[in-house]
């Protein structure tokens, strides 16, 4: 059975929206109701994100999304609708009530998170095993002690087709569960199942409530890739999740270090350093930082020293920064990484090296003049512009004086003329972004069809007064009783979906319950309920009351007259009307 609708109501009651997001959002602009924060679904440098504490809803002016606080879970946390319930209850202090055996997501998310957990242990026991030699060898080469292996759960996966697909299956797993799982795949000549992973040092990727969601293997021997992670799943998000958090989440550091490689967190890990965290083969992504930001107010980047990984740094910081935490940058010298350094040069050299870290604002600075031509004068006027289009990112004007003078020495410019440059740039900055926020704001992305193609309305006229009708019948639901005197009834709505929001508002009117806006997002799909928040953003070009309605459902009315079949006699008598018109008329 479902979740309770009096238990959605009563959490949904319980969970303030700007509380909620605020965790993930820094809201920081105000605008009449409304709370204004850089928004988390898009990249973006002028706030378009808002929050309407009133409303209990969120919307984004600029990409579209929106809706309640169970939807904003379900988009931050890659969760299904219950496990995203559970999410907000446990924040609250409440339990959701069971739903039986007949939830069939639910099932699925416990079936596939117990076959990891039994896989990984396959995995770690396999290491111990005669056909773990290789994955032993490998660890004891990079110095990897036995405590570690412990602590997270490393394994192998030996070089066999079906080792594992065996093992489980004997457990009584379906093979394909298995390739749900992603720890199987299907041969598309023969069509069996084989293993994913083989010949592989196995690291089980753990979220921070303990459950292993997948597994990043790295080769044991020659070839490509190095890393290979589990496929996204129903469990599994890569690019949501970080390796080692499940550790570094409780760290008393009070900062997060992020590494580029998983040997590269085990060894932090092993020489003192457990808040060390690594992307999972990719280039840092936004809900990484996001999920970085929530553990840690300070991060530092300890990125390999070559190219690529100051450019990954570069991303990262860009990233980082967004989410309010306080970004630093390691230089190792002499190591191209920290696994490395910290073999030549031991934990003390590495912490010491974590004090000396540079702001991430002088690691860009360097990077831009490592970049410049500053022999040249074409060279260091591009050094100039693009120094100083950094320090207008700077809130603080004591930070833009101190890097101005930074940039005054490099380029051989007074410091009076770099503090120029920058004012000017911030004056001009400013203009665009209030124009920006004001458009915004008073010109949201209302007059197109919704984004989402299960959503779209065959009917756009219809739709237009149909979307007014549900616009004021959730600013007063008093109003219904107008359109029922008229007889108007769920099935004139051409659009499924805002019959859906209609049909909601009458059972909790039937069943006096509460109708507040935030409940009926919690009955709504997520592509729903930012529909619906787009629909009450709309400008009041007109109060609610009974005219519009009358107008709407006249409007609603007159489209489906539209479409009826013709009446051909009639037809036939306005063609013979008009003919005899003209020919008056000629005459």
């Amino acid at each position: 059975m479902p979740i309770p609708s009096s238990f959605l109501d009563e959490l949904v009651s319980r969970t303030d929206i700007a509380e909620l997001v605020g965790d993930y959002v820094r809201l920081t602009k105000r605008s009449g109701s409304n709370l204004f924060g850089l928004c988390p679904f898009h990249s973006e440098k002028t706030p378009s994100f808002s929050v309407n504490s009133d409303k209990q809803i969120y919307h984004c002016f600029g990409c579209g999304k929106g809706g309640g606080s169970i939807n904003f879970v379900m988009e931050m946390e890659n969760l299904e609708f219950r496990d995203a319930v559970e999410f907000i209850a446990r924040r609250a202090g409440m339990t959701v009530p069971e739903s039986g055996d007949n939830n069939e997501t639910a099932g699925k998310r416990k079936r596939m998170l117990q076959l990891n957990r039994d896989a990984a242990i396959f995995f770690h026991k396999t290491l111990t095993s005669p056909l773990g030699g290789n994955a032993r060898g490998y660890l004891a080469k990079r110095g990897i002690s036995g405590t570690m292996v412990t602590r997270f759960g490393i394994g192998t996966a030996p070089e066999s087709w079906t080792l594992l697909l065996d093992a489980m299956t004997a457990k009584g797993y379906s093979k394909q569960e298995l390739i749900d799982s992603g720890l199987a795949r299907k041969s598309k000549k023969a069509g069996e199942a084989y293993d994913y992973f083989r010949d592989r040092l196995m690291f089980p990727i753990i979220n921070v409530r303990g459950d292993v969601i997948g597994f990043s293997g790295r080769i044991l021997g020659d070839g490509e890739p190095k890393y290979l992670n589990s496929p996204d799943t129903i469990v599994f998000k890569k690019s949501a999740n970080l390796f080692g958090l499940n550790i570094a989440k409780k760290t008393k550091a009070g900062m997060l270090i992020l590494a580029e490689g998983n040997t590269d967190v085990i060894a932090l890990h092993q020489a003192g350093f457990d808040c060390a965290v690594a992307s999972l083969g990719t280039s840092l992504t936004a809900e990484q930082a996001r999920l970085m930001s929530r553990y840690a107010d300070k991060i530092v980047v300890a990125f390999d020293s070559d190219e690529a990984g100051h450019k990954a740094a570069l991303r990262a910081i860009s990233l980082l920064e967004k989410t309010g935490a306080k970004v630093k940058v390691l230089s190792m010298t002499g190591a191209k990484d920290p696994d490395e350094f910290l073999k030549k040069h031991g934990s003390a050299a590495f912490d010491r090296l974590i004090n000396l870290s540079e702001g991430h604002i002088e690691y860009r600075l360097m990077m831009i003049k490592n970049n410049a031509e500053l022999t040249t004068d074409e060279g260091r006027i591009a050094y100039i512009n693009t120094a100083t289009d950094l320090l207008t990112k700077l809130d603080s004007s004591p930070e833009r004086e101190i890097y101005s003078s930074v940039v005054a020495d490099v380029s051989g410019v007074s410091k009076e003329s770099i503090s120029a440059e920058v004012a000017k740039k911030l004056k001009r900055k400013g203009t665009k972004q209030k124009k920006d926020f004001e458009k915004a704001v008073t010109r949201p992305k209302t007059a197109i069809l919704p984004a989402d193609k299960s959503l779209r309305y065959q009917n756009e006229y219809s739709a237009a007064a149909e979307e007014e009708l549900i616009r004021c019948f959730m600013l007063d639901t008093s109003l219904i009783k107008t359109a029922q005197s008229l007889d108007f009834s769920s099935n004139e709505f051409t659009s499924p979906f805002l019959r859906k929001i209609y049909d909601e508002l009458l059972r909790r009117i039937t069943n006096e319950e509460d109708t507040a806006t935030a409940l009926i997002m919690s009955a709504l799909e997520t592509s729903e309920a930012a529909r619906l928040t787009v629909i009450l953003q709309k400008p009041d070009t007109l109060p609610c009351s009974e005219k519009p309605i009358r107008d709407c459902i006249l409007k609603i009315r007159n489209e489906q007259l539209k479409l009826a079949d013709p009446n051909e006699d009639l037809l036939l008598e306005i063609r013979r009307r008009k003919a005899a018109a003209t020919e008056r008329n000629d005459h």
